[in-house]
């Protein structure tokens, strides 16, 4: 029973999502790619704060536990 519902109901959902698309404002090509290069300098730049901060740490630690 609950079959011929759904199957009408899919088409709707999608030309739903379809106008939803529509309405959304796309960033363009070079937003886009000062944005990706942006992420990918502050992944790096946190990367290696955190090897750092693990470097420092672990040489802690090894100096209290040889103590």
């Amino acid at each position: 029973m609950g079959d011929s519902a759904e199957k009408q109901a899919r088409p709707s959902f999608f030309k739903g999502v379809k106008s939803e698309f529509k309405k959304v404002s796309w960033p363009d090509k070079k937003s886009t790619l000062k944005q990706s290069i942006a992420v990918v300098i502050i992944s790096v730049v946190v990367g290696v704060l955190i090897a750092v901060l693990d470097y420092f740490i672990q040489h802690g630690v090894n100096i209290l536990t040889s103590l």
